[in-house]
C-alpha cells in the first residue's frame, strides 16, 4: 500500500532532488570556451599574370589578346610627365586629367593606366586614388618618359645601362605614392623599343605591353578624330593606346564618352590588359 505523502514532505523531497541534480550538474558541467584567439590568415594575392620570356630570355612584348575569346577590348590610357617637365608643372600646365578619370567610374569602364614615375610624384594623391580603385590598375610608363631608343619622336634618350634603374625607380615612385599593387606590365615611352632594349628590361621581369589600336589623342583637339580612329580599328582583343594628360590630349575625354557606348553597343566588354593576358595564355 502507498501511503500518500503531506505537502510539506512533497516539498521536502522535491528540494532534495533539486538539490542533487545541481551536485551531479556541477560535476559535469563544462566550463565556457574561451573566446577564439586564432589569427585569420588572409587569402593569399593572385599574382598577375605575366608572359613568358621571348627568345634568348627577352623581355616579352604584348600587342593584343585573343581574335576568338569574345568581343573584349582594353582602353589603356598613358599619364606622360617627363623628368625635365616640372617647371612646366610649376606655372600651371596640366599633365592630369582627373574628368577623364571621373567619366570612366562613371561609365564603370574598366581601364589600366599606364604611369610615369614622375607623373606619380606630381600627382601622388591622383595616383593613389587610380592604384586603389579596383575599376583600374597602375602599370609602368618609365620614370622619365625618355626614349629606349635613339629617334622616338624627339624624347631624350636613356643609356641602355640605366633603362633597368628607369623602371625600378618608377615603381619606386608609385609606392611613395601609396600605389599598393602597380602590375608587372612596361609600356616604352613612344612605344619604341628594340633589341637592346627588351635585354636591358628582361632582370626586371616585366611585360611590354604595346597596343594594336592608336586613339591618336595626342595633341588632337577634335574628338571626332579619335572616336573614328578607335572605332575604325578596334577588334575582338585589342589594346587601345589613348592619353590621361589634359594639356597634350584635351578631346581624350569627350571622345571616351562617344566610344564606349558605340562599343557596348557593338557587344564589346571592357578589360583590363591583365584579362587579355590571362586568357592569351599568361603565366603566373
Amino acid at each position: 500500500m502507498i501511503v500518500p505523502l503531506c505537502r510539506p514532505a512533497l516539498r521536502r523531497a522535491a528540494a532534495v532532488c533539486a538539490l542533487a541534480a545541481a551536485l551531479a550538474a556541477c560535476g559535469t558541467e563544462r566550463p565556457p570556451r574561451p573566446a577564439s584567439t586564432a589569427v585569420r590568415v588572409p587569402a593569399p594575392v593572385a599574382e598577375p599574370p605575366t608572359l613568358a620570356p621571348g627568345p634568348a630570355g627577352l623581355t616579352p612584348v604584348f600587342a593584343h589578346g585573343s581574335r576568338t575569346q569574345g568581343r573584349r577590348v582594353a582602353l589603356t590610357f598613358d599619364a606622360d610627365m617627363t623628368a625635365d617637365q616640372g617647371e612646366r608643372a610649376a606655372a600651371g600646365e596640366r599633365f592630369d586629367h582627373p574628368r577623364l578619370i571621373a567619366t570612366l567610374r562613371t561609365l564603370k569602364v574598366p581601364a589600366t593606366v599606364f604611369m610615369t614615375g614622375r607623373w606619380a610624384e606630381e600627382y601622388p594623391g591622383q595616383a593613389r586614388s587610380i592604384g586603389r580603385d579596383p575599376l583600374f590598375e597602375v602599370a609602368n610608363h618609365s620614370y622619365s618618359h625618355h626614349a629606349f631608343t635613339g629617334d622616338c619622336y624627339g624624347l631624350p634618350e636613356v643609356a641602355a645601362r640605366r633603362m633597368r634603374q628607369d623602371v625600378e625607380r618608377a615603381y619606386a615612385a608609385f609606392r611613395a605614392a601609396g600605389v599598393p599593387d602597380p602590375m608587372p606590365y612596361f609600356r616604352f615611352p613612344g612605344g619604341c623599343h628594340d633589341r637592346r632594349a627588351l635585354k636591358a628590361l628582361a632582370p626586371a621581369g616585366v611585360t611590354a605591353v604595346q597596343w594594336d589600336v592608336v586613339g591618336g589623342d595626342a595633341f588632337e583637339d577634335d574628338p571626332d578624330v579619335v572616336v573614328r580612329q578607335v572605332l575604325d580599328a578596334v577588334r575582338p582583343g585589342s589594346v587601345v593606346v589613348l592619353h590621361c594628360t589634359r594639356s597634350a590630349a584635351p578631346a581624350t575625354e569627350r571622345a571616351v564618352r562617344r566610344i564606349v557606348p558605340e562599343l557596348r553597343h557593338r557587344s564589346y566588354r571592357f578589360v583590363k590588359v591583365s584579362d587579355l593576358i590571362r586568357t592569351a595564355g599568361g603565366r603566373r
